[in-house]
């Protein structure tokens, strides 16, 4: 080949394809050890990063101890993962039936290890050093802020009281930062929070330990209901209890995790065609926090009935049974409240500064533009809606794992460009991704046992 084919960009682009093709074989070709062992590395390193780099001593602390537990598991799997790829290549000299790759004893073990390392002995031990006293450094905002609208509620109070009036916050409680006085989720949330209404010590009653539990009792049993292959629902395990995905926000605030289990369940139950409990578990979730709301949107693309016919209007019945009494009554109650507190304050539009204005560049940008401040919600949603309603036009998704991907993308330009966003909400986007997998490979299954029913029905 000429220099000059060599420097052309259809060179560029193929050996770019070339590359990721390789890179990608290679991967496959991977133990699920080896894949273990690569993923608990990079927990280590991230958690290395939060040590050096991290402003928040909550999040220091997290990382202090979840970073051997990390080390030991990728160091442990590594050399799991070595040992069976020296079995296979023995059975195969040998020509042997290739053995078969399970959720093995070791990797079983190494899971607890990580998960009680990196999850739940962390959030232990955080809400214990809460109860004991200097309570804002072992909590994120949220807890109290979704423990104190429980509160009100077992009180018959409107958990909506703060509000901002001539650029100045109103009805505030005395002594407490302002912004934990907004309550910016919606009214199913304050469930969560319902322990703490008792008279109970702090460490029985914290807000985290109910996000945890839920989380993981709504994420196996979706995942017992997934038709997907076992290592992909291995991967989402991880991905939803021990990586620092999950591990992070549970120890230390944990709201967006019941959110993003309950939005698995969903999808699952969608890619199983029963669009009519999707859409019920949709309603539950889209009732506790708007960031669950564009894929439940996203989701009515992949309703199906039993028959594979396309059912978007019993999905949507499902989410409006529920949502609808849920919200409704607190929104017409009081709307401008209701609408400062869920709307103008995450996105930062109230006036009142957000701790969960992260360093993301539409954060970037308006704190060296503030006359953006306004103007860049209202041009992203514009534009950006826009773009997304011609993409649904041109190819709208017609299944759950790409209903998943295309919301990953939403949701990951809309963290960026928004100009109050925190990191901890990339939650979403990477979980919205590891589904789309999940659920090619629930697709995978299902076309296979189609075709062989179509085999038998021929050969009859």
């Amino acid at each position: 080949m000429s220099s000059a084919g060599r420097g052309s960009p259809q060179f560029g682009r193929q050996l770019v394809k070339d590359l990721w093709y390789r890179v990608g074989a290679a991967v496959r070709t991977w133990q699920p050890e080896e894949g273990d062992a690569v993923l608990y590395a990079a927990s280590a390193l991230f958690a290395l990063g939060v040590i050096e780099l991290s402003g928040l001593v909550l999040y220091r602390q997290w990382a202090t101890m979840a970073v051997g537990p990390y080390l030991v598991a990728a160091v442990i799997s590594a050399a799991v993962g070595r040992q069976r790829r020296h079995r296979e290549l023995e059975a195969h000299d040998r020509r042997e039936p290739r053995p078969h790759r399970q959720w093995s004893t070791p990797r079983i073990a190494l899971f607890l290890l990580v998960l009680f390392g990196a999850t739940l002995i962390p959030l232990s031990l955080e809400v214990a050093w809460r109860s004991d006293g200097n309570a804002a450094a072992h909590v994120q905002p949220e807890v109290p802020v979704v423990e104190q609208a429980a509160r009100r509620a077992t009180h018959g109070l409107d958990p909506y009281h703060a509000s901002v009036k001539d650029g100045k916050p109103v009805s505030l409680v005395k002594g407490e930062p302002p912004y934990e006085a907004f309550y910016p989720y919606l009214p199913l949330m304050t469930v969560f929070g319902l322990p703490s209404s008792l008279h109970a010590p702090i460490r029985l009653t914290d807000a985290r330990i109910v996000f945890s539990g839920v989380t993981l009792l709504v994420v196996l049993g979706a995942l017992a209901l997934a038709r997907a292959p076992s290592e992909r629902k291995v991967r989402t395990l991880q991905v939803l209890t021990v990586f620092p995905t999950a591990a992070l926000p549970l120890a230390t605030g944990g709201d967006d995790m019941p959110v993003v289990a309950f939005l698995l369940l969903a999808m699952v139950l969608a890619q199983r065609r029963r669009p009519g409990w999707a859409g019920i578990v949709l309603g539950i979730v889209s009732a506790m926090k708007f960031t669950a709301w564009p894929l439940a949107a996203l989701a009515l693309f992949a309703a199906r009935d039993a028959g594979g016919r396309r059912a978007p209007g019993r999905m949507a019945l499902g989410m409006l049974v529920v949502a609808g009494p849920v919200v409704a009554p607190f929104l017409i109650h009081n709307p401008h409240v209701f609408i400062v507190n869920v709307i103008l304050f995450p996105l930062g539009l109230s006036g009142i500064a957000s701790p969960a204005a992260s360093p993301m560049p539409g954060h970037l940008l308006v704190t060296a533009f503030p006359a953006l401040h306004h103007a860049l919600p209202i041009a992203a949603f514009a534009l950006g809606g826009t773009i997304l309603v011609r993409h649904l036009i041109r190819r709208p998704p017609h299944s759950a794992a790409q209903v998943t991907s295309l919301a990953g993308w939403v949701m990951l330009i809309a963290i960026l460009i928004a100009p109050a966003t925190r990191v901890g909400y990339l939650v979403y986007p990477i979980n919205f991704f590891f589904w789309a997998a999940l659920f090619r490979g629930a697709d995978k299954i299902e076309m296979s046992e189609r075709s062989v029913l179509l085999g038998e029905g021929a050969l009859a």
